[in-house]
């Protein structure tokens, strides 16, 4: 049976991912193109500026509950047995206020909030945060083992990984998702196209979707290190920021955040922001510092990403554009690594109810 001819568009956690995961099934000769590539820093390119880490906000009985519960496993099997994908073990711990329930970030972190969120029969040694570690400030709480990533080695990793499985990849600044089926590798035409272009979908020829907004995240990157990787439910700084600490595997530094600003597209950094930022994580993890002042805290880089959000929610679908067969898959928002695998796995099986029929006819 000839293998059938794929490209991916897009070398974000997404693409990379689906690539990987359609490489594996040696039916198919997949071919990546993007204008970014793991190693690339740009306002366009989410991927890199993201923490990365495993805390679930999507809501119970949903789809893309399922996406990062079918997620979990490959993170730990990482974990566990990969140390070169730059993916380990963090003790994490969630710290809820009851007056963030009705504001518009708690409404999106609802299921964080919850007591008991889906996820506590997920991951492993989930547990109710005690009232003398919550403190007067929480009013509920959990911990759990989580993971986090580094995403300046896992990036690259993903790339490796399908570059042993054959994925050729390609760079390109596509103005039509169509052109896509005509730069395949093997200068055939591509019998389908993956698109996971994130925000770009909202302006990319043929897709334009308008239900697409950036998130935008500033973060801080420190040397110090960490001894939980933890975030609140909200802060007195107002409704579009956040504050969350996880230390990256591998050396790769202890990330802080954070901002979730709705519709905003600025990629310059706001210095009064950053220091907000750096006082909210001494705060909640005076381990950062010994006890002592944002003035100890040694200072790598700031940081400024743009979350993919998607009114609606995440896109995976199958359409024919212009007479070419197109599978979606982008619009993850802030939660595009800890969905990734369910996600690609679901792209997978629209790519095979796609190609499969045709390829048995």
């Amino acid at each position: 049976m000839a293998q059938a001819r794929i490209v991916v568009v897009g070398a974000g956690v997404a693409g990379l991912t689906t690539a990987l995961l359609l490489a594996r099934e040696s039916k198919y000769l997949i071919t990546v193109a993007a204008k970014h590539m793991p190693g690339d820093y740009d306002i366009e390119y989410a991927s890199p500026w993201a923490g990365a880490n495993y805390w679930p906000i999507s809501e119970a009985g949903t789809e893309a509950a399922e996406w990062d519960k079918n997620t979990w496993p490959e993170l730990e099997d990482l974990a566990k047995h990969h140390p070169e994908a730059g993916v380990h073990y963090q003790d994490t711990a969630i710290y809820n206020r009851s007056k963030d329930v009705d504001s518009s970030l708690g409404k999106y972190l609802a299921e964080k909030l919850k007591a008991e969120p889906w996820y506590k029969d997920v991951v492993p040694n989930f547990r109710p945060l005690s009232k003398e570690r919550l403190g007067s400030q929480y009013s509920n709480g959990h911990a759990f083992t989580s993971v986090c990533i580094n995403t300046a080695i896992y990036l690259p990793w993903l790339a490796s990984q399908c570059l042993s499985k054959g994925v050729v990849f390609k760079r390109g600044n596509l103005k039509h998702v169509c052109d896509a089926s005509g730069i395949h590798h093997t200068g055939r035409k591509a019998d389908l196209v993956v698109n996971c272009t994130g925000l770009s979908a909202s302006k990319l020829g043929g897709v334009q979707d308008q239900n697409m907004m950036p998130i935008r995240g500033q973060t801080v990157l420190v040397r110090n290190e960490a001894d939980v990787m933890c975030s609140t439910s909200g802060t007195d700084d107002g409704d579009e920021e956040v504050c969350y600490l996880m230390q990256r595997a591998a050396g790769g530094g202890t990330l802080l955040g954070g901002s979730y600003q709705r519709g905003n597209w600025d990629s310059q950094l706001d210095p009064s922001l950053a220091v907000r930022i750096m006082k909210r994580a001494v705060e909640l993890c005076p381990a950062l510092t010994g006890g002592k002042g944002i003035e100890h805290l040694d200072v790598i880089r700031h940081g400024v990403g743009l979350r993919p959000y998607r009114h609606g929610g995440t896109r995976i679908e199958k359409e024919r554009i212009d007479g070419v067969w197109t599978v979606h898959n982008y619009g993850h928002g802030g939660f595009g690594y800890q969905s990734s695998y369910g996600c690609s796995q679901k792209a997978l099986k629209l790519v095979e109810e796609v190609l499969i029929p045709r390829s048995v006819l």
